[in-house]
């Protein structure tokens, strides 16, 4: 897919690298054989819970919002004696849900699960080029928060998701990019 000069797909590149992070803290922190988190929605567009998410901690997208409070100027461009404005980088707040989607008997599993992401973000709430080599070059930092939602908030993401509730958190990643590469003016 080729869109323009300068382009990196950073939202992709930050849920990749938060997805991949937790499975190793949680196969690690938890003695797991397999990944417990898979990068998907819970629902398939008919739906239908997600088959691939059963007995799994599904980690996807819930909202993208840009982050105004980190607002900046476009940067000025000396390169080869001339002068050029960049866009601004846009630094985003990605709003992500991890749902554990376990049944019945494996109910507590969910549980562990939901309680292990708490304990993993709240020992590794920032992801960066020293402790994440695997982050895109386009990001220079995810800084994640757990994000309290009301019941009423709850209900209504639920209901807009179209799935039953599961044991589930949603954190605030505050993506901050640099991905601006191409000179506007």
């Amino acid at each position: 897919m080729r869109f323009f000069l300068g382009y990196r797909p950073v939202i992709a590149a930050a849920m990749g690298v938060i997805a991949r992070q937790l499975n190793e803290g949680l196969r690690r922190g938890l003695q797991l054989d397999e990944d417990p988190v898979v990068l998907s929605s819970l629902v398939d567009s008919d739906g239908r819970t997600a088959a691939h998410t059963t007995n799994k901690l599904a980690c996807f997208l819930v909202n993208i919002e840009p982050d105004l409070a980190l607002r900046s100027p476009g940067q000025v461009d000396f390169s080869g004696g001339r002068v050029g404005v960049k866009p601004p980088p846009v630094n985003l707040n990605l709003r992500v849900m991890f749902a554990a989607n376990f049944n019945g008997a494996n109910y507590p599993e969910a549980l562990k699960l939901v309680d292990g992401v708490v304990a993993f973000f709240q020992a590794h709430p920032v992801f960066d080029h020293q402790n994440s080599p695997d982050l895109d070059q386009g990001i220079d930092r995810l800084v994640l928060e757990l994000e309290p939602l009301s019941l009423t908030d709850l209900s209504n993401l639920w209901g807009i998701l179209g799935g039953r509730y599961v044991p589930s958190v949603v954190y605030r990643a505050r993506m901050i990019s640099n991905h601006a590469d191409s000179i506007s003016g």
